[in-house]
């Protein structure tokens, strides 16, 4: 890459060796579900997470949003985290084009919603109340640094859903970062959950796309909505066929951007000026903050770190995410520790 590129794990290049299987990619037509390349890569996925159907979609937050209105109807209300990215991060969609209310629940540091909140946040059947329909999950959490969610907590939730009539969304993004960080079959840690999106597009460095799983009745009626929104693909096998190379290659690796992070974090704590999170990294995520004594903002540290070579990502005038992915080696590291020191220093 022309620079180092630690804003987020979504500035992957496919490989050379994708954009080989790309250009060789056998195609269809998606719409009318013969894409062959598309069916192996659905196959691939559902079988790979449990779950009896999956559906290739362009990006991460329709899939999210498939999964909401496949779940629920127009007046219904879902629960989510108060710093998920379905909540924060996918303009409004819930609400805008599927007419949902969320309620929200406070994220613990460690990226759950307490039982106890979610069971409290269940509306009675009052007249008066919306109906709840979803409890959603995100795993990765992002906000909370990038921690993975334990298959024990995801049982505890889903039963929790379950007994209650509701539906259990895992916003799985990075659910392989989870399960490799956690050192558990995928199947396993999303077996409670009635739907997953997980992203092609991130770690696992495919340009474009994400998966929805669930069973063969959502999946059709999630199809239904796909088209409806735009989604419907065509030719897209050369694409699926980058999505079929990450699943066979990028998984197991997916622990170097893990270790390449605790790197990071490890220098980071030793630049004067920096806050690193206590207990960062858990995958690829660097969360930190700018000290009192450092005169500039977070905007400003980023204009002399791409003068260096370097583009990092600010959360706000004090805070960075940092993220690790494939083409950042150990080499990216140590200049990113060395640029980060060189910057505060000159001050």
């Amino acid at each position: 890459m022309d620079f180092i590129d630690l804003r987020s794990d979504t500035v992957t290049w496919p490989t050379p060796d994708m954009r080989e299987v790309m250009a060789r990619a056998d195609v269809g037509d998606d719409v009318y579900e013969d894409d062959p390349t598309v069916i192996r890569l659905q196959e691939m996925a559902a079988g790979m997470l449990g779950k009896d159907d999956a559906l290739f979609v362009p990006s991460g937050t329709m899939g999210n949003l498939l999964a909401l209105l496949t779940h629920c109807q127009r007046g219904d209300e879902v629960i989510v985290g108060d710093q998920s990215h379905i909540y924060l991060n996918e303009a409004g969609g819930m609400a805008a084009l599927g007419g949902m209310q969320p309620c929200t629940v406070k994220n613990q540091a460690d990226g759950t919603l307490a039982l106890e909140d979610i069971l409290a946040s269940i509306r009675t059947e009052d007249v008066h109340h919306a109906v709840t329909r979803l409890v959603c999950l995100e795993n990765t959490q992002n906000i909370c640094g990038g921690v993975p969610l334990s298959a024990a907590y995801t049982r505890a939730v889903g039963e929790l859903a379950h007994n209650n009539g509701l539906r259990l969304h895992m916003d799985g993004a990075r659910i392989f970062n989870s399960a490799v960080a956690q050192n558990i079959s995928v199947k396993d840690l999303v077996d409670p959950a009635d739907s997953v999106m997980f992203c092609l597009s991130k770690g696992l460095c495919s340009p474009i796309g994400s998966m929805l799983v669930g069973s063969r009745a959502f999946i059709k009626r999630a199809r239904h909505l796909r088209k409806m929104l735009g989604g419907g693909m065509r030719q897209v096998g050369i694409i699926a066929a980058a999505g079929i190379f990450s699943m066979e290659n990028m998984i197991e690796r997916l622990e170097d951007d893990h270790a390449r992070a605790r790197k990071l974090a490890d220098g980071l704590r030793q630049v004067a000026g920096l806050n690193v999170d206590a207990g960062t990294a858990s995958t690829n995520m660097v969360y930190f903050d700018l000290s009192d004594q450092v005169a500039l903002d977070a905007g400003q540290i980023a204009v002399e770190m791409k003068k260096r070579g370097i583009l990092v990502g600010p959360e706000n005038d004090v805070r960075f995410r940092l993220v690790t992915h494939y083409w950042i080696d150990d080499v990216a590291v140590d200049k990113t520790v060395s640029a980060f020191r060189e910057v505060l220093r000159s001050q």
